[in-house]
Formats: structure tokens, C-alpha cells, sequence
């Protein structure tokens, strides 16, 4: 049985043409197996969101392949990574992307609409603690609430795969704390695969893998036998 959940095979990303072609991922090779907790790490501009973006089939490699679930992503049609984004993945961003105007059980409840087959929102709520919230709008809320329906949003897809970019990066230490220990207790506990993209050294010492990139290459990939709970790190 193939635990692969990911493949990055020598992809390339480029943007431009002649003196104002950038590269923005330059050869990168990883995998990634199913229920691991991995940290992406690195500076702004080491080309971490990119990748991000391109195995959320948000974008495409200009070289090179992304296979997941052994299906090589980079090769899918519009419409093809459309229903690849609706099944397969699920997003959390580091402003949350909440709908203002629809309360935090309206803005789970939306994931009906992209799959069918969408998770309860009462349910999903309760499981990251705001069941007591779901009536409120995000403006009512504090960020890291907000946080949090964007991770039940997520959940709701019921997705094989949950990527995060920087979904610390506007929330205080202690509520970044709290959402970093959901995210790993989804790995550990729920089996998911999660991907989290971060500048922040300390969130990977939590994680079961860290590919550190520079410069749009993998610079390291380390595996931590012993993964830190989240309140055993300094932030």
C-alpha cells in the first residue's frame, strides 16, 4: 500500500520571459506521506507559497510534477483542478477569508455548495469550540475565532489534504499556540495531512517534518522523530 500522499518531482516555476524571467521555485524534489504534519519553512521570497500553490492546484509548475494520491496535478485541466480544489484540499490563509457578512455557521455551511457531500457545520464548529459562536459575524469575533471557523470551513470538506499559509502569522503567541495544537491534533489524532507554509522556526519543531527552503530550493529536509507538543515551544 503507497503511504505517498505527495510527490514533488524537480518542478520549476518561472515567471516572466528573458531579462525579467524570475524563478520562483527552482528544481525542488520532497514527498510527503499520508497524516504527516509538515512545516514548510523559510524567509519571504524563499518560494514556499508558491509551492504551496501549486499543490493546492492554484497554480501550475512551469517544469516538472506534483503527484498527489498518485495523480500527477500538474497535468490536470481548469476544470479538472477546480474539482481537485473542491475534493482533495483544504485551505486555511493567515487573514481567514471569511465571508463578513454571513455569520460563522454561514460561512461553514458554504462548503455545501462547492461539495455536495460536505461535513455538518454544527459539528465542525463544535469541534474546534464555537458552538456557543456560531451566530456571531466575524466582526464580533476575535482573530483567533475567526482562525478557528476558517479551520472548521476546512474541516467540512472532510479534504485528504489541509494546507495552511502563515495561519499564525496575525494572531498573538498564545491564540497562535492554540490553533498550531488543533492543526497537529488533526495529524496525530484525525489522521489528516496537514501542510503549513511559515517563517516562524518554532511552529516546526511541532511537526513530524520540516523542508526548509532559500532562495526557491530545498535547502534541508529533517524529520523529528520526537515532535514537540505545542506547549513545550518558546514562540
Amino acid at each position: 500500500m503507497n503511504n505517498t500522499a505527495v510527490e514533488f518531482k524537480n518542478v520549476v516555476k518561472t515567471y516572466g520571459k528573458g531579462e525579467g524571467l524570475q524563478v520562483a521555485v527552482d528544481h525542488v524534489s520532497f514527498t510527503i506521506d499520508k497524516g504527516e504534519f509538515v512545516v514548510i519553512l523559510g524567509r519571504s521570497g524563499a518560494g514556499k507559497s508558491t509551492v504551496l500553490n501549486m499543490l493546492g492546484g492554484m497554480d501550475v509548475p512551469t517544469e516538472g510534477q506534483v503527484i498527489v494520491d498518485g495523480s500527477d496535478i500538474s497535468s490536470y485541466s481548469d476544470k479538472q483542478l477546480s474539482l481537485y480544489r473542491a475534493d482533495t484540499i483544504g485551505f486555511i490563509f493567515q487573514f481567514y477569508n471569511l465571508i463578513p457578512g454571513l455569520t460563522a455557521y454561514e460561512n461553514v455551511a458554504l462548503v455545501k455548495d462547492i461539495k455536495k457531500d460536505a461535513l455538518d457545520p454544527d459539528d465542525m464548529l463544535d469541534r474546534v469550540g464555537l458552538s456557543d459562536q456560531k451566530r456571531k459575524f466575524p466582526s464580533q469575533m476575535s482573530g483567533g475565532q475567526q482562525q478557528r471557523v476558517s479551520i472548521a470551513r476546512a474541516l467540512a470538506k472532510n479534504p485528504k489534504i489541509i494546507l495552511g499559509d502563515e495561519p499564525t502569522g496575525a494572531l498573538d503567541s498564545e491564540t497562535g499556540k492554540l490553533v498550531i495544537e488543533m492543526l497537529q491534533k488533526l495529524s496525530t489524532d484525525e489522521g489528516n495531512t496537514v501542510i503549513l507554509v511559515t517563517h516562524n522556526a518554532d511552529i516546526a519543531k511541532c511537526a513530524n517534518k520540516v523542508i526548509h527552503m532559500r532562495n526557491g530550493k530545498i535547502s534541508s529536509v529533517r524529520t523529528n522523530e520526537k515532535p514537540l507538543s505545542v506547549n513545550e515551544i518558546e514562540w
